[in-house]
C-alpha cells in the first residue's frame, strides 16, 4: 500500500525502510511494538525516539536504548 504521508503504526517491512534498516535488524532493536488487529506494529513516534537516541558522530545521542539481540525474546514473553 503506498500512502502519500507516513503512517502511525507500521508492520516490519514500512518501519524498517522509515528507518533505513533491513527488517532483520528491526527485530533486533529494544523498539516497543504494538499490536493492531492481530498483527506486530511500530509507532512512528517510537521509531523517532529511536533515532532520536542514536549517538551522533563523535558524540552522544539523546537518550540510551538497549539494542541486544534479546529484544525478541522480551517481546514474546510479554
Amino acid at each position: 500500500m503506498t500512502h502519500d504521508f507516513t503512517p502511525r503504526l507500521m508492520a516490519a517491512r514500512a518501519a524498517a525502510k522509515f528507518l533505513g534498516i533491513s527488517e532483520s535488524k528491526l527485530r533486533t532493536l529494544a523498539i516497543p511494538r504494538k499490536t493492531f488487529g492481530g498483527n506486530v506494529v511500530w509507532d512512528r513516534a517510537d521509531l523517532d525516539a529511536y533515532a532520536d537516541s542514536l549517538p551522533y558522530e563523535g558524540g552522544e545521542g539523546l537518550a540510551t536504548w538497549d539494542n541486544s539481540g534479546e529484544a525478541d525474546d522480551i517481546w514474546r514473553a510479554n
